[in-house]
Parts: C-alpha cells; sequence; structure tokens
C-alpha cells in the first residue's frame, strides 16, 4: 500500500491519494484527480525520481516544467511527518480504504490547524492558532 501526496508551494495539502502500487495507472489517476480538482495546469511539478511521474504526465499531455531531483520533493516528504507518526500509534491501517479515509481527513484538518511558524510573529502566530479552532470548533459542532 503506498500513499501519493501533492503538496503546493506553501506546504498545503492539496490531495492524499492511497493505491496498491507505485505504477503508471496510479500516477495518472492522482494526477487527473489533481487537475480535475485545481481546475488549471500547474506551470511547474516537481516530483520524486520515479519514472511513473514522467510516463503519467506524457499521457495527460503536460506541456510545463517537471522538476525530479535531489531533494527537490522535499516539502511533499515533510508533509508526510505527521501522517507517518498517526499511522505508527494506530499500528498501522487494516485496509487501504480505511487508510484513504483517514488521510483524506486528516490532510483537511492539517492544512487548518498547520501554520508555518517560522515566518510570523508570536502574537500573530497566536491570533492564527485562535482563529484555526474557533473554525474547528464551528465545524464540529455543526456537523
Amino acid at each position: 500500500m503506498y500513499m501519493w501526496r501533492a503538496v503546493d508551494g506553501e506546504g498545503e495539502v492539496l490531495d492524499m491519494l492511497v493505491q496498491p502500487r507505485r505504477d503508471k495507472a496510479a500516477a495518472l489517476k492522482l494526477v487527473k484527480k489533481l487537475l480535475k480538482r485545481q481546475g488549471f495546469a500547474p506551470t511547474v511539478i516537481v516530483t520524486d525520481k520515479l519514472g511513473s511521474y514522467r510516463a503519467a504526465l506524457q499521457v495527460i499531455g503536460f506541456s510545463g516544467q517537471h522538476e525530479q531531483g535531489l531533494r527537490a520533493n522535499n516539502r511533499a516528504e515533510n508533509s508526510h511527518q505527521p501522517v507517518r507518526r498517526r499511522e505508527r500509534k494506530m499500528q498501522g491501517f487494516k485496509s487501504a480504504a480505511s487508510a484513504q479515509r483517514f488521510v483524506s481527513v486528516h490532510a483537511a484538518v492539517y492544512n487548518v490547524f498547520n501554520v508555518q511558524r517560522h515566518l510570523l510573529s508570536r502574537a500573530t502566530f497566536h491570533r492564527f492558532r485562535s482563529a484555526a479552532h474557533c473554525t474547528w470548533n464551528n465545524a464540529t459542532a455543526t456537523a
């Protein structure tokens, strides 16, 4: 079971997809899902050196820049750390479907509470966290 992640330039998790293989079909499914959801094609896509990405981008006819390189996709790898920590606590997932349900919700919640702490003053950080907690309380109270 492999987890595919898409992260934007600011570290926001766009989507996560759980697939049994890391092949062209799985990469194509992720790329199509992202393009449909975003509504526009990005100018640059950064991936690891897996050949499946290149094959999938050729199938859809991506004309932008495709960057692959050492530490080029660190943002995506670092965004996956909270999920791995949580998975370790839960002793893994029972099935791919349960993993997909968890990561789709986890990505949305993580984006609400993840603030780039090193870019902000303490007072601004505190305001952002308070706003995130209010948003969370409102979302969970109405659900």
